[in-house]
């Protein structure tokens, strides 16, 4: 189980060892917060090991270390929870670091940790459970560089879950609604990531756009974080039911609002989807260029 400092994965961490399983939980940091907490609140059968998925050294180390003490069981269920993001910005705003990190987190590091256990998932027919996201559906303002990243991850868990059919490994994925976790929701972690992102533009694209552009995004989204749901029970039960239910669900989607969120999104033409999106996530003001221009026809 990957991604267990905080959020999901420390919930359901906790969750499976109350049910009594052993499980083999990753952590950015063993002196974290949720590390301690995990290390307090669970049985010794808990296994807690440090893994950065952007670090091939540590993913190698955990499989050695799951191979070691479940080569004669096999292993019956690997959850890629891990994600990560730190950019609320147009995709042109976005440094392409941005993007890279995404994909070494969210795509590679879940694609690496995959692939080294599939083995022993084979051996044991397994389940593979992923934490993916609606904004790898669907393109949500703002959210370019995770959203591109969770599509990625979705393809390639959809892609894994037909080969893996005949060796009877079953593939799940969990779209969850918003949720408060980790620093998804701490209004001063999105304000300084906003300043770092002022501080790195081209001056010729600050000049286009606006700082006060860029400012507005940013209180938009600290304003929509008031609808982060604390409560992650949704979340740990379809994560559970895809490792445990006889015949899993492909997809599941806990949270409010994700059933007319994806009605809008097949059914309806673009120009509603994306002022759906807008209305319910992010609508950005005019640019600076374009406030300008419009000025000056008006003018006219």
């Amino acid at each position: 189980l990957s991604g267990c400092d905080s959020g999901f994965g420390q919930a359901t961490a906790r969750h499976l060892d109350i049910m009594g399983f052993r499980v083999f939980a990753s952590v950015l940091d063993l002196q974290s917060p949720g590390a301690q907490e995990l290390r307090r609140s669970c049985s010794p059968r808990l296994t807690l090991l440090q893994m950065d998925l952007t670090k091939t050294e540590d993913i190698q180390r955990v499989l050695q270390h799951i191979q070691a003490h479940t080569n004669s069981t096999g292993l019956w269920g690997l959850v890629n929870n891990a994600g990560f993001n730190d950019t609320i910005a147009d995709a042109e705003l976005s440094p392409l670091g941005k993007f890279r990190t995404c994909m070494e987190v969210n795509f590679f590091g879940s694609l690496e940790l995959t692939k080294g256990l599939l083995p022993l998932l084979r051996s044991a027919s397994g389940r593979i459970v992923t934490v993916s996201s609606p904004a790898g559906d669907m393109p949500f303002p703002c959210l370019a560089a995770y959203g591109a990243s969770k599509a990625a991850l979705s393809l390639l868990m959809d892609t894994f879950r037909s080969e893996l059919q005949p060796w009877g490994i079953k593939v799940s994925l969990i779209l969850p609604g918003y949720y408060k976790t980790g620093t998804t929701c701490d209004p001063a972690f999105w304000n300084l990531q906003k300043q770092q992102l002022l501080a790195s533009l081209p001056q010729e694209l600050l000049q286009a756009y606006g700082e006060d552009y860029v400012e507005e995004i940013n209180q938009q989204f600290i304003q929509f974080m008031k609808v982060a749901v604390e409560d992650l029970s949704a979340v740990v039960n379809s994560i559970t039911d895809g490792l445990l239910a006889a015949n899993p669900a492909v997809r599941y989607y806990p949270g409010q609002g994700l059933g007319i969120m994806y009605f809008i999104h097949r059914y309806l033409p673009y120009f509603v989807r994306d002022l759906f999106l807008k209305g319910f996530f992010i609508n950005p003001k005019l640019p600076r260029a374009l406030q300008r221009e419009h000025h000056n026809n008006t003018k006219k």
